[in-house]
């Protein structure tokens, strides 16, 4: 390995897919993995608090997903809605696939840098720690410092986040009477959500410096 020219623009850049595939495949997790919230479905009571039963609460929320994700005609099962609400859910139709698009963009990096290591050009390794190790390092600490922060007021960290991702919007305020879907999608709901992608991406980057911690002993 010590004959093979080291790249600190490969380093970057391979610093930065890890990093972006890290946070994007954090993100789809929960976007993918409908019993998570089928299990908040019994957990949270919400057919006794809605009204609903269990068969309609899921299938309000699959139509919804199914046009964020899948981008398939837009619904709430049995729950109204308005056109207001239709037009918040395509602006996080939008997002949800610029995530999957992120996790498709940060494996191709990937995969260029691998094939760039087999050709013998390798990433520069400061402190003698490679692209993953940077990447779990820094994106750990980075984000459980915003974790910490969230929890402090996640209410507040609730009206940020979506003042940051829907700027000058204000469709995102839903009203029963107008969008139902809002009573099978409790402020909590989304909470654990986020602790979701948090403990995602955590785990991800322990993975990613342990990587790097075996790949630094067969060097």
């Amino acid at each position: 390995m010590n004959n093979k020219k080291q790249s600190t623009f490969l380093f970057l850049l391979a610093t930065i897919a890890w990093m972006l595939f890290v946070i994007s495949v954090s993100i789809a997790v929960p976007l993918v993995c409908r019993p998570f919230y089928y299990a908040h479905i019994t957990v949270m009571d919400m057919p006794q608090k809605t009204g609903l039963t269990e068969l309609e609460i899921r299938e309000a929320f699959d139509e919804m997903m199914d046009f964020c994700v899948f981008g398939e005609e837009f619904g709430t099962g049995v729950l109204p809605w308005s056109e207001s609400g239709k037009a918040h859910f395509e602006d996080c139709a939008f997002l949800f696939r610029l995530d999957f698009a992120a996790v498709g963009v940060s494996i191709v990096i990937l995969m260029i840098c691998l094939v760039l290591e087999k050709r013998g050009r390798m990433p520069a390794r400061p402190l003698g720690r490679g692209p993953k190790f940077w990447g779990g390092i820094l994106l750990g600490a980075v984000f459980l410092l915003i974790a910490g922060v969230a929890a402090i007021d996640f209410d507040q960290a609730f009206v940020t986040f979506h003042h940051l991702f829907f700027p000058g919007k204000d469709n995102w305020i839903f009203y029963p009477s107008m969008d139902g879907i809002i009573l099978i999608l409790p402020e909590e709901f989304f909470r654990n959500c986020a602790i979701l992608i948090v403990g995602v991406m955590v785990l991800l980057c322990v993975m990613l410096m342990v990587l790097d911690k075996r790949e630094r002993r067969g060097a």
